[in-house]
């Protein structure tokens, strides 16, 4: 039975072997003719600068921050305390040096105005619903809201201290 078994198995695998990649291929002719194509010559793009990259230092957002007044030299312990609300509140979403859910706090402050980034901490629901540039932030972070933690105004000053820090 063993050996019949086998003899039908080396039979079968022979088959499969022997009747398969043989198929022809078909030579295909060689043409000289010139297709006409259907696209239209366009212009190029201007190249658009993500909202994140944008630098807007002007617009003050919307929100209970309508100045703020920043000195010379940062406020070495304002900026610590900065730091410890923003790991505690804000590293769910935020990377200090890269793009996360969020987007990288280092530099911003060559983007936007001190006013705009309190208000975007203090108030992100309205800032979202009326300041066309963090509308265009939500779209470049897939539609990702950021959260109000709540914060008083004191630790929102402070995370701006320690945000001045990040270069």
């Amino acid at each position: 039975m063993k050996t019949t078994l086998k003899l039908m198995m080396v039979l079968f695998v022979t088959l499969l072997i022997s009747c398969g990649g043989k198929e022809e291929k078909k030579k295909e002719g060689f043409s000289y003719q010139k297709k006409t194509t259907t696209e239209k010559p366009t212009t190029p793009k201007s190249e658009e600068v993500p909202a994140s990259k944008k630098i807007d230092l002007a617009n003050k957002g919307v929100g209970p921050i309508k100045s703020v007044t920043l000195s010379a030299d940062i406020d070495e312990d304002m900026a610590a305390h900065g730091a410890e609300v923003y790991k505690k509140m804000c590293t769910a979403c935020h990377r200090a040096d890269k793009k996360f859910i969020g987007p990288a706090p280092t530099g911003i402050m060559e983007r936007r105005s001190p006013e705009w980034i309190m208000n975007m901490i203090l108030d992100p629901e309205g800032m979202v619903k009326n300041d066309p540039l963090a509308k265009e932030l939500l779209i470049e972070f897939n539609g990702s809201p950021m959260a109000n933690q709540n914060l008083s105004e004191e630790d929102a000053r402070a995370v701006l201290e320690y945000f001045r820090t990040l270069k």
